[in-house]
Order: structure tokens, then sequence, then C-alpha cells
């Protein structure tokens, strides 16, 4: 049975990012999410495919089917998902989406300064290699 899986799009250079993409993949028990870098040649297709930004790097992108999702509404879609208590956050997507969005990309555009980033994409290990387009 082929199931249907999530593609999440990340800053494949940010550490910020790269810790939430190590987080996801721990609690991924049910093997919902694959991952690839925004500046990807995956990515790159993808962001295409669906007439978003091939340069802005600030955000992350959740695919689902033909649907997409961007900056907050993509991360409280995930969190939804993921098991525990973590779905309970999805209750602050009644806070409309510009001041969301405006929180979200607070810490979008200073993600470099407070964690870093790397000179390169991550390389997924032999673990994780089935996780990645």
């Amino acid at each position: 049975m082929n199931e249907k899986k999530l593609i999440i799009l990340f800053d494949g250079v940010c550490n910020f990012c790269n810790f939430w993409v190590n987080f996801l993949i721990d609690r991924d028990k049910k093997d919902i999410f694959r991952f690839t870098a925004l500046q990807s040649e995956k990515g790159n297709e993808l962001l295409k495919k669906y007439n978003l930004s091939t340069n802005d790097f600030d955000t992350f992108v959740l695919i689902d089917d033909k649907k997409f999702y961007i900056k907050s509404t993509a991360a409280l879609k995930v969190a939804k998902i993921l098991p525990g208590l973590w779905p309970a956050l999805y209750v602050f997507i009644i806070i409309p989406k510009p001041v969301r969005n405006f929180l979200y990309s607070l810490v979008a555009k200073n993600r470099y300064k407070i964690f870093g980033k790397k000179d390169s994409c991550r390389i997924p290990t032999p673990e994780e290699r089935s996780k990645f387009l």
C-alpha cells in the first residue's frame, strides 16, 4: 500500500531549521514526512511547481498532495500531526494569519544571527536517507 507522504521543504543551511528537521525525524514514528532543502534541485522543482519563490528561504513549506502551506500555517499543520501534546499548538490557528506570520518572520529573518548557519546543505545520514527526496 502506497501511503501519502507530506513533504517539508526547509532551509538546508540553517542550524535552527536543521534542528527542527531532526526533531521531526525523531518523532515521525508513522513515517509521514519527507524532507528536502529549499536550495536543492528537488526543492527548486517543487517551489516552481507551486509558484513559490525560488530565492526566498525565510520560510518552510509543507506540501500535502496538491496543497501547500507556508510559514506559521505550515508549522501549525505539522504540530497537529505530531504525537503527544504537540497537536494542542494547533489552537493558535485562530490567531489571524498576518499576526502569526509577522511573529514567524521575526524569527526567520534573525535565525542565522541567533542560531548560525552551515556552509552547505545538510547531508542525511545513511539511516535518514529514505526520509529525504
